[in-house]
């Protein structure tokens, strides 16, 4: 499945994911703080990302309060990782706002269209046919 159905190649969730990718550690070279709405959008991609190829999916979820925060512990991730990486730091409650950016682009997903039932029914087990048991005497 591909993440477009979600983030389309031009949301602002894919553009900061490729921005950040695209220029490496270098991404938050602009100034002596990290970009914010960069962090949380791009934390916000590779939680769908994350989700969609069942990476570390051990319980599935089964209403969407359980989906968003299996997608609110990965943005969460994502964050760390970017401000791990960067050479930048956040300005003060920077941290607060980019996890609240990320939760509200989850969120805007998550509102859209049927995409939390498709993204609950994405990774259930397709259930095989009944076995005959086979008894031997």
């Amino acid at each position: 499945m591909s993440i477009d159905k979600f983030l389309a190649p031009h949301s602002r969730e894919a553009r900061a994911h490729f921005h950040a990718t695209e220029n490496g550690i270098d991404w938050d070279v602009s100034g002596p703080t990290i970009d914010e709405t960069i962090v949380a959008h791009c934390a916000s991609y590779r939680s769908f990302e994350r989700y969609l190829s069942g990476e570390h999916l051990f319980i599935l979820p089964q209403t969407r309060r359980e989906l968003e925060s299996i997608l609110r512990r990965y943005s969460t991730d994502a964050i760390h990782n970017a401000i791990a990486k960067s050479r930048g730091t956040l300005e003060a409650g920077g941290y607060s706002r980019v996890c609240h950016l990320a939760v509200i682009s989850i969120q805007e997903v998550l509102d859209t269209g049927d995409n939390v039932a498709y993204l609950l029914a994405l990774h259930k087990p397709t259930e095989s046919p009944a076995r005959e048991d086979i008894t031997t005497t």
